[in-house]
């Protein structure tokens, strides 16, 4: 499949990493100097194209016509609103997603402007309170993968099973795989060998199976019976 993907900010970033490492092929589109030298270190060159990505000619040079989805993640919401009517219009794309900036602009991004699916901030922390509420400590914050993997949070309580041991020792199953850690207010990258303390908040991409085991491991200690 081939993803054309306009707008090499951070989304638009992690996100061609992404698909490429899931073997698609990926085009990105980006103008900005100061964010094509940053491109040009995450990503593969031959992926990255230079050039204003409202510009048809640019959309053709950097294969949009052969594209199967237009993921336009730009900062604007005008220029991600015209790439989905260009997308569809011009370039016959069959899908099409584009973020939505500002939540005032959300009833632009309809059929009327080719917008298959759209990507809006002010939904997605209103699920994250809607989850949260529902399922506690543990809430899914986004689901992947047609919903069997999901990118879970948990804090790590005094007393916790899991706090000061390696993730690598964790004995977690393959299928969880922790992702970062935010430790007073600041984010890593966990490796192996990397401990939780007590009330570190972990974020972790599993599925059903291994979220239970990780809830268990992060789970306050059992209060004793009289």
């Amino acid at each position: 499949m081939l993803v054309f993907i306009a707008g090499g900010g951070r989304t638009g970033a992690q996100l061609a990493a992404q698909l490429l490492d899931q073997n698609h092929q990926v085009r990105l589109v980006e103008h900005r100097r100061e964010l094509l030298v940053l491109l040009h270190h995450e990503i593969p060159t031959e992926v990255i194209y230079e050039g204003v990505a409202t510009d048809p000619n640019v959309l053709k040079q950097a294969g949009l016509d052969k594209a199967n989805v237009l993921v336009a993640c730009t900062n604007d919401d005008a220029t991600n609103l015209v790439l989905c009517y260009l997308g569809r219009t011009m370039f016959k794309v069959n899908r099409t997603v584009a973020r939505i900036n500002n939540p005032r602009n959300a009833w632009l991004f309809d059929k009327n402007f080719h917008v298959d699916e759209t990507i809006n901030q002010a939904d997605v922390l209103s699920h994250l309170i809607q989850e949260e509420m529902s399922l506690g400590d543990m809430m899914t914050l986004l689901k992947l993968r047609r919903g069997r993997y999901s990118l879970v949070e948990e804090k790590v309580p005094a007393g916790a099973k899991a706090v000061g041991m390696a993730l690598k020792d964790l004995g977690l199953p393959d299928q969880c795989v922790i992702a970062a850690i935010i430790r007073n207010g600041q984010i890593t990258l966990p490796r192996g060998t990397s401990k939780l303390e007590e009330f570190d908040e972990v974020l972790a991409i599993t599925d059903p199976e291994g979220a239970k085991k990780l809830a268990v491991l992060l789970e306050p200690p059992s209060r004793p019976t009289r």
